[in-house]
């Protein structure tokens, strides 16, 4: 019975929020208290949500405080010069905006931090997509996939949960895998070089004028209205032109143009030039710190949002003014946050994680016994979807390695196959860092999920299949 409310509230929730019936926050928070009280177990609900919260407040406080932080540094124009890099690489061609994204966020991703990829990269980005009228989901999704796939180095989490449930190294699980991820970011490249010419296609190319040409630009598809603004100024009015699969130009509808291209407007006064160079410096030091796990991850953001505030905005008044402008990407994410530890409380609490892992355990074959890597590979799948990695990793690896072990597959074959699924699970409604990445680009969840799953699902299918070829799974 556990089992199937399990997967019954799963069902409800993606349906909920990809129907648009319900918001995320609302749907986390409200599904699986229904649920709860459904399974007899509603008088502990509280500590359910509790134990849920307690998990996650360190992830929401990294969130707040990173968010601050990559905030101030984009106000202060730190990434400016990596967006005119951008810009001028990319040439206002759709097709390599797209390719871009993916490498800019498999670059990024080097840092083992999924929250701080998404940060840098929708911020670089996002100015791009809305000059031009691209479909943010493709963003969001190609972002998401490129870093599902570098979250698997040894310092970004899976590799090192893996090894540690299976008392193994982590260099010896990930190096000979290290073939088959590569073919899977080839992958993401291969598909983002394929939407990127389906949004061509849609849009067309725009020339962007140089900063000192004072004439503005008229394609076939848009208008660059205010091109003497240079790279800070003008918007894109678009010409209807037709849809992609359902998915406008936005990814969510649309937003307030007056908020557009402000990363690159060279007059804001919040720039800082003077300070680059100790901006720079900040975070490449954090960062750096992050990866050396110097401090937690929470306290390092805590300690280098304080330092840019009081650096770059001495005046008290500038400083509420920063916290005031990055407030509602605070509040949303956190917000998000903590409604997602309703739903993890739940499932834990309930057992219903439990029981659908040893359900489906349970349902692999007697047949299937030597082949188990493989099936460990396709479970991830779904498994790392709906669970977090600490429950994957911790509760059912070691029963899957146990089932493999009894037909002579090793723990390292089980350990890298279960690296499989990391693709899909970046954009897990259990994953903190998700909301990040729609919430910086104004993209619906639901609009995200619809987008991603598929291409991700795929993604992790190619690097299983080269796994096996490779002979490393």
């Amino acid at each position: 019975m556990l089992t199937i409310l399990g997967f019954a509230m799963i069902a409800t929730f993606l349906i909920l929020i990809m129907t648009k019936k319900m918001s995320p926050i609302a749907a986390l928070v409200l599904i699986p208290a229904l649920f709860c009280v459904a399974v007899g177990k509603g008088a502990h609900l509280g500590d359910y949500v509790i134990d849920g919260v307690s998990s996650l407040a360190p992830t929401a406080a990294m969130l707040m405080f990173a968010i601050v932080y990559f905030g101030v540094m984009i106000d202060v124009g730190l990434f400016d010069p990596v967006v005119r890099g951008i810009l001028r690489f990319c040439k206002a061609d759709p097709m390599r905006v797209v390719v871009g994204t993916a490498v800019l966020a498999a670059i990024v991703s080097l840092d083992g931090d999924g929250s701080t990829t998404f940060m840098i990269t929708v911020s670089a980005m996002y100015p791009l997509y809305k000059r031009l009228g691209m479909s943010l989901v493709v963003m969001t999704g190609v972002a998401a996939m490129a870093n599902g796939v570098m979250n698997t180095v040894p310092w970004g989490g899976p590799t090192a949960r893996a090894a540690t449930a299976l008392k193994l190294d982590a260099a010896d699980i990930f190096v000979p895998m290290i073939p088959a991820l590569l073919v899977g970011l080839l992958g993401v490249f291969g598909l983002a070089y394929v939407l990127g010419l389906r949004e061509r296609r849609r849009i067309g190319a725009l020339r962007l004028p140089d900063p000192s040409d004072e004439e503005s630009v008229e394609t076939k598809e848009a208008v660059l209205v205010g091109a003497g603004a240079g790279a800070g100024g003008g918007r894109l009015e678009k010409r209807p032109v037709g849809g992609t699969d359902g998915v406008d130009g936005d990814g969510n509808g649309g937003d307030d143009d007056g908020d557009l291209l402000k990363g690159l407007d060279p007059d804001r006064p919040t720039l800082r030039p003077r300070l680059y160079w100790f901006n720079a410096l900040l975070t490449g030091t954090l960062i750096t710190a992050m990866i050396l796990e110097l401090l937690p991850i929470p306290v390092l953001f805590l300690l280098g949002a304080a330092l840019a505030l009081s650096v770059n905005y001495p005046r008290l008044p500038d400083q509420k003014a920063r916290i005031a402008a990055h407030a509602d990407n605070v509040l949303n994410v956190s917000g998000m946050v903590f409604a997602a530890a309703v739903f993890t409380g739940v499932l834990q609490g309930t057992g219903m994680v439990d029981s659908m892992a040893g359900w489906l355990v349970d349902t692999v074959p007697a047949g299937l016994g030597p082949h188990m890597a493989l099936v460990t590979g396709v479970l991830s799948l779904p498994l790392t979807y709906f669970m977090s990695n600490d429950g994957f990793y911790f509760g059912v690896l070691p029963v899957l390695a146990e089932a493999g072990a009894a037909h002579g597959v090793t723990p390292l074959e089980m350990a890298r196959a279960s690296l499989v699924g990391q693709p899909l699970h970046m954009s897990s409604p259990l994953v903190p860092a998700v909301y990040v990445l729609v919430g910086m680009a104004r993209v619906e969840f639901g609009d995200h999920t619809r987008f991603v799953v598929k291409w991700a699902a795929l993604t992790c299918l190619l690097i299983l299949a080269a796994g096996i070829l490779f002979g490393t799974i």
